[in-house]
């Protein structure tokens, strides 16, 4: 790993050995949300470095981040995040999680030395990625996106179940962009509707709301609104939606706005779901697609 080298996008959380269940079938899958992110973020050019804790016996995660061009800070622990998902209906914000074992949390000490323009902290419980990290993010003055999944989801045996999370206003309080999917933003904020939950997120801190819904994400943003559908042809990769969803959304971030940056998250994460694992696509394809269904133009 090259100290000295300041990437676009540094990407934070455990790696999860995923079993996903859906009316298709059951599947075994490589995930967790840094897999998702990164590998969105990178095929879109981005210089990406990834931090996680995994078993050794899954080192061929590694391998794939180093073949794919992305650096990876591995801490090497007893067992993976182990999860399944399973999906009842075809509505991907209709799901039942669980989780055999867990990889543990990763500390502040892990990103020291690491210099980037922003990072994603996409974790899968509560307590994987804590508030020591954040700081010192902050203290690198890095652009820090947040997934809440991971705050708001806490492991009771081995159901993860949300319950109220007791940091949230101490926590986004130095966070630039939120991401959350339609359950949890009601679940956190009260609201049904996605416009006034997005707002009531923007109350708390943070700059900018990534909210995924069943159709498509919302975008919040200097007191903007862009809601961008989702023209999946199937959705047999549903897993991973909303992790692609915010890595491709912050890599783009950074030299584009936020109008046009939704438009790229939303391409992204809608080629994405077609097929299970990260997302695999070309930047043609991407491009095809944002001229074909997203007015037209490729920014």
């Amino acid at each position: 790993m090259n100290t000295s080298k300041i990437y676009d996008v540094l990407c934070i959380g455990n790696y999860t050995k995923d079993t996903i269940i859906s009316p298709a079938g059951v599947t075994y899958v490589d995930g967790g949300a840094v897999n998702y992110a990164a590998h969105a973020a990178v095929r879109l050019g981005a210089k990406v470095a990834v931090v996680t804790n995994l078993a050794r016996e899954d080192v061929r995660v590694v391998e794939k981040f180093t073949q794919s061009g992305i650096d990876c800070v591995p801490t090497y622990t007893p067992h993976s995040t182990c999860m399944q998902l399973e999906y009842p209906t075809n509505n991907p914000d209709i799901r039942n999680l669980s989780v055999t074992d867990t990889a543990g949390s990763i500390t502040a000490s892990e990103v020291e030395g690491l210099q980037a323009k922003s990072a994603v902290i996409g974790s899968s419980l509560r307590g994987e990625v804590g508030l020591d990290v954040i700081h010192a993010l902050r203290e690198k003055n890095m652009l820090v996106a947040v997934d809440v999944q991971g705050y708001v989801r806490v492991l009771r045996e081995r159901d993860l179940k949300y319950e109220p999370w007791d940091e949230m206003a101490e926590t986004l309080a130095h966070v630039d962009i939120l991401k959350a999917d339609a359950v949890e933003a009601e679940y956190l904020t009260g609201e049904t509707d996605i416009y006034k939950a997005a707002l009531a997120f923007t109350a708390m801190g943070p700059k900018e709301i990534v909210l995924t819904h069943k159709d498509g994400v919302l975008v919040s943003a200097g007191g903007n609104f862009f809601n961008r559908q989702f023209y999946p042809q199937n959705v047999g990769g549903r897993s991973g939606r909303g992790d692609t969803c915010v890595g491709t959304y912050v890599s783009m971030r950074l030299t584009k706005s936020p109008a046009e940056a939704s438009i790229w998250a939303a391409a992204v994460t809608s080629l994405k779901m077609e097929n299970q694992g990260p997302f695999n696509r070309s930047l043609a394809e991407v491009e095809a697609l944002i001229r074909s269904k997203y007015n037209g133009s490729v920014y």
